[in-house]
C-alpha cells in the first residue's frame, strides 16, 4: 500500500516557503483534497482486502417473468433429487432440531458464480468508485500545484518567494520602517506643540510659560526614549544593497507579462470544471450502488439460472460516496470563490497607496502584471509582507541605505588621507564618483574647500555646520540640494562656489541666495541657441560677488551680470570657440579690474573695453585677432598693467603701443610677429615681456631702456644674435632664449647679477662664455642648455655654479 504522505509529497509543492502565495481558500482546498484522497485510499483498501460479493441460487426459474424475486420462501418440495428440505424433529416440548436446506453445489461453483456475478451484474460505479476518488483527488492536488511546477512560472515564483523572505527578514527593512515611523512621530509632536503654543497665546503668561516648560521636558524625554536605531554592520548593508538590485531586476522581468495570472486562472477554471463534472455524474450514479444484486447464470453450469447476491461493500461505499460529494461540493465552492476573486478585483495592478500613507515613504511605485498578482497573493497570507517588501522599491529607502554603506566604507580616517592644499592654499577634500555624500565628511572640521565630482543626487545635510572653516564648494557634474540648516550656514560662510553642469536646469536655485559669496565659477551650457540670450536668473542677492567666471558658449554677456556691476572686480568668459557677438554690457561694469575673454572668436578688441577706467588686466587669449591698431584706445584705461594677447594671429605690433605707459606685463606669445617696434621699449614699467613662439629675427637695441624688466621670453623664434644692450637690463631674473638660431652668447651676460634662470637649449652655440659664472644668482641646475656645452665649461666655473 502507498501511504498518504507519499501522495502528498508527489502532488504538492515541496517548498514550505510557497505558503505565502497560498490564499486561505487554496490552503483549505488543499486540505479538502487530502481528505478526499484519504476517502479514495480507504475505499481502495476495503475493495482489495474484503470479499466482493456473495451469491445464492434462487428456487424460482421462470424466464417468462423477466425478473426474479429473491425474498420469498418455498413451502413445499418441488424437486427432491435436488432439494433437501429441512426436517424437524421434536426432541422435547421446547427443543426442535433443525437441518439446513442443501443446494447440491460445491465451493468452486460458488466462487465461479460470485466472480461471474461481480463482473457482469454489479454496476461499474459501485466497483470503481474508490479508484475514481483517488484519481480525481490527485488531479485536484496536481492542478493546485501545477503553476508551482510549470517551467515558465516556477522560476519566477521561486525567485519572488526567495526575495520576499530576505526582504522580510532583512535588518534594513526594520530600520527603514522604524526610522520613518520615528520621523512621523516627531512630526506629530511638532504639530501638537505648535497647536499647544498657539492656544497658550490666548491664556495668561504664567500658563504659557508652564506649557512651554512642559514641552521642553517632553522634548528631553522624547530624546531619551528615542531609539538609537539598529546599526547595520558592513555585511548587512551589502546584503541589503544586493537586495535592492535583485528587486529592481525582478520587477523589470516579471512586469513584462501576465503568465502567472493566466496559469492561476487556468488551473482554477479546470478545478471548477472538474467539480461540476464530478457532482453531475456522481449524483446520477450513486443510487446504482445496491446491496442486493440479481444475477443470471447459464443453467448448464450450476443447474440454476438465477442467483441472489449481496454486495458486501455497497452500504459502506454508498456512505463514502455521499461524503465524497459533500467534500467536492465544499471544494467546488472554494474554487468558485477563487474565480470570483480573480475576476472581481483588478489583480494585474497593485497600489502601495495605503503603505505610502502608513509608512511615510512617498515614492513607492505601483506595480502591474505578474508582479502585482504575486503581491496580491501574499496579501492574502499576511499584508505585512508587502509592507516590508515595499521598502526595497523606494528610491528614498535605497538612498538611505547607500548613505549607511557609505558611512561604513568611508570612515573619518580614510577621508582624512585625501586632504590636500588647493591653489588657494585652502585645505581641500575631493570626493569623487561616490553614490552619495558620506556623513563622515562633516566630521573633518579642518576642511576649508569641499569638491564633489560625479556624485549622484546629493543633499547636503544640516550637519555641514560642523565645518566651521568651509569657504569653498565645488560641484562638478553633481546636482546638490541643501537642507535649510545647510543653506543658512553656506549663506553666511561660503566665499567661493564652482559649478560644472550639463544643462541649465542643474544650476541650483540656492546659488542665487548666497549673500556672502565672493567668487562664482560656472561651467556648462547656459543657453541652447547661440542667437538667444542666456537665461541666467538674477544675481542681485550676491552683494559681495567680486569674481565671476563663465565657461560656456555664450552669444552675449548674460544680462544678469549687470546686477553685480557695481561690485564686480573680475570677469572671465571662456567661450569654447563660440563667437561672442554682443559685449556692450561690459560698459556697465564700471569697477571691473580684470577682464578675460578667451576663445570668443573676437577679430578686434571690443570697443566696450576702452570705457573701463578701472581696468588693470586684459586677457584676450585664443581669439582671432590679426591686427591691434585699436590698441591706442587702451590708453583710456589708465590703470592697465597687464595685457595678454597670446594665441592669436597678430602679425605686427603698432608703434603707438608706447602710449600704454602703465603696462607691467605684456604677452604676445604664440602669434606671427616678425619684428618689434622700437617704441615698445618706451613702456618703461614693463617687468614681464613674453614674445615666445613668434617669427622674430632680431630685437631692437632700445631694449636697454626696459630697466624694470625681470622676465623676458623670446624662445621659439628665429633670432640669430642678441643685441649687447639686452645685457644692460640688470634686473632680469628669467631669460628664455631657447629654440632660436643664436650662435654665441655675449660675455656681458655676467652683468645679469639677479638672473636665476637662463634657457639656451635649442640654439647653435658651440660654447658658453666663462663670464656666465658672474651671474651670482644663477645655479647650474637653472641653466637650461645641452649637456655638451656644460661639459665644455671650465671646472672652476661649474664648481662655482654648483655650490650656489
Amino acid at each position: 500500500m502507498i501511504p498518504v504522505n507519499e501522495f502528498r509529497s508527489i502532488t504538492s509543492d515541496q517548498n514550505p516557503q510557497f505558503r505565502v502565495l497560498k490564499p486561505w481558500w487554496d490552503v483549505l482546498s488543499e486540505y479538502m483534497a487530502i481528505a478526499m484522497l484519504m476517502i479514495g485510499v480507504f475505499g481502495c483498501t476495503v475493495q482489495l482486502t474484503q470479499e466482493k460479493i456473495s451469491c445464492l441460487p434462487d428456487r424460482v426459474t421462470d424466464l417468462s417473468r423477466g425478473d426474479v424475486d429473491c425474498s420469498h420462501l418455498r413451502e413445499q418440495k418441488d424437486n427432491e433429487s435436488v432439494w433437501d428440505f429441512a426436517i424437524t424433529k421434536t426432541l422435547s416440548p421446547n427443543v426442535i432440531e433443525v437441518f439446513g436446506r442443501k443446494n447440491g453445489l460445491d465451493i468452486h461453483q460458488y466462487e465461479f458464480v460470485n466472480h461471474f456475478c461481480y463482473e457482469r451484474f454489479v454496476h461499474w460505479y459501485g466497483k470503481y468508485f474508490p479508484y475514481l476518488v483517488v484519481i480525481h483527488s490527485v488531479i485536484f492536488m496536481v492542478a493546485s500545484s501545477f503553476w508551482f511546477k510549470f517551467p515558465g512560472t516556477s522560476s519566477k515564483i521561486e525567485l519572488f518567494v526567495n526575495i520576499l523572505g530576505k526582504c522580510f527578514d532583512s535588518p534594513w527593512t526594520t530600520r527603514a520602517i522604524s526610522e520613518v515611523s520615528e520621523e512621523r512621530r516627531e512630526e506629530r509632536i511638532v504639530t501638537w506643540r505648535k497647536n499647544t503654543l498657539t492656544k497658550c497665546a490666548a491664556d495668561d503668561d504664567d500658563d504659557a510659560v508652564a506649557l512651554i516648560q512642559s514641552s521642553v521636558k517632553s522634548d528631553e524625554k522624547t530624546a531619551e526614549l528615542k531609539p538609537a536605531g539598529s546599526l547595520l554592520d558592513k555585511k548587512e548593508g551589502e546584503q541589503a544593497k544586493a537586495l535592492f538590485e535583485k528587486v529592481r531586476k525582478f520587477r523589470t522581468h516579471v512586469e513584462e507579462a501576465d503568465l502567472l495570472y493566466f496559469m492561476y486562472v487556468l488551473q482554477t477554471v479546470l478545478k471548477v470544471f472538474k467539480f461540476v463534472l464530478i457532482i453531475v455524474y456522481s449524483v446520477m450514479l450513486v443510487p446504482n450502488i445496491q446491496v442486493i444484486v440479481i444475477c443470471s447464470v447459464p443453467r448448464d453450469l450450476t443447474g440454476f439460472e438465477s442467483f441472489c447476491c449481496i454486495y458486501n461493500k455497497a452500504h459502506l461505499f454508498s456512505k463514502l460516496a455521499y461524503t465524497y460529494i459533500c467534500f467536492v461540493g465544499v471544494y467546488g465552492t472554494l474554487c468558485i470563490y477563487s474565480l470570483y476573486w480573480l475576476f472581481h478585483r483588478p489583480l494585474k495592478e497593485y497600489s502601495f497607496e495605503a503603505v505610502r500613507l502608513e509608512s511615510g515613504i512617498n515614492d513607492i511605485p505601483d506595480v502591474k502584471n505578474d508582479f502585482a498578482f504575486l503581491l496580491h497573493l501574499s496579501d492574502q497570507y499576511d499584508a505585512l509582507y508587502s509592507k516590508r517588501f515595499s521598502a526595497f522599491l523606494s528610491e528614498v529607502s535605497e538612498s538611505r541605505l547607500r548613505q549607511v554603506n557609505l558611512n561604513h566604507e568611508w570612515t573619518t580616517e580614510k577621508l582624512r588621507t585625501r586632504l590636500s592644499r588647493n591653489a588657494s592654499e585652502r585645505m581641500e577634500l575631493h570626493v569623487f564618483m561616490l553614490p552619495g555624500l558620506p556623513d563622515t565628511v562633516f566630521e573633518l572640521a579642518e576642511v576649508e574647500a569641499l569638491t564633489l565630482e560625479l556624485i549622484g543626487n546629493v543633499t547636503i545635510p544640516g550637519n555641514v555646520t560642523q565645518l566651521t572653516g568651509l569657504q569653498e564648494l565645488s560641484c562638478i557634474h553633481t546636482a546638490a540640494k541643501l537642507q535649510l540648516a545647510a543653506l543658512n550656514h553656506l549663506r553666511e560662510n561660503l566665499k567661493v562656489l564652482r559649478l560644472t553642469f550639463d544643462s541649465q536646469d542643474q544650476v541650483p536655485l540656492w546659488m542665487y541666495t548666497l549673500q556672502n559669496l565672493e567668487e562664482l565659477h560656472l561651467s556648462g551650457p547656459l543657453n541652447s541657441e547661440l542667437s538667444r540670450a542666456p537665461t541666467l536668473d538674477t544675481l542681485r542677492e550676491l552683494k559681495n560677488l567680486r569674481v565671476l567666471t563663465f565657461r560656456s558658449r555664450l552669444s552675449k554677456i548674460p544680462p544678469s551680470v549687470v546686477d553685480v556691476s557695481s561690485q564686480l572686480l573680475r570677469l572671465c568668459v571662456q567661450n569654447e570657440g563660440t563667437r561672442l557677438q554682443v559685449v556692450s554690457s561690459l560698459k556697465k561694469l564700471v569697477n571691473l579690474a580684470a577682464l578675460e575673454l578667451t576663445n570668443c572668436m573676437l577679430e578686434r578688441i571690443p570697443s566696450a573695453v576702452f570705457s573701463l577706467a578701472h581696468l588693470q588686466e586684459l586677457d584676450l587669449r585664443e581669439n582671432r585677432l590679426a591686427t591691434v591698431e585699436e590698441i591706442l584706445s587702451l590708453q583710456h584705461c589708465r590703470r592697465l598693467t597687464a595685457l595678454r594677447l597670446w594665441y592669436n594671429h597678430i602679425s605686427y605690433i603698432p608703434e603707438h603701443i608706447s602710449k600704454l605707459v602703465t603696462l607691467e606685463t605684456l604677452d604676445f606669445s604664440w602669434n606671427k610677429i616678425r619684428r618689434l617696434p622700437p617704441r615698445l621699449c618706451y613702456c618703461t614699467r614693463l617687468r614681464h615681456l613674453d614674445l615666445s613662439h613668434n617669427q622674430l629675427m632680431s630685437l631692437p637695441s632700445e631694449i636697454s631702456v626696459l630697466q624694470s624688466l625681470q622676465h623676458l621670453s623670446v624662445a621659439f623664434n628665429a633670432l640669430e644674435f642678441l643685441p649687447e644692450e639686452l645685457f644692460s637690463c640688470k634686473r632680469l631674473k628669467v631669460l628664455a632664449l631657447g629654440n632660436n638660431s643664436i650662435s654665441a652668447l655675449s660675455p656681458r651676460v655676467g652683468n645679469l647679477a639677479q638672473l636665476v634662470r637662463l634657457e639656451l637649449k635649442g640654439n647653435r652655440m658651440e660654447s658658453l662664455p666663462a663670464e656666465i659664472a658672474d651671474c651670482a644668482s644663477l645655479k647650474l641646475t637653472a641653466l637650461i642648455v645641452e649637456e655638451s656645452l656644460i661639459d665644455l665649461l671650465p671646472p672652476d666655473v661649474k664648481d662655482k655654479m654648483k655650490s650656489r
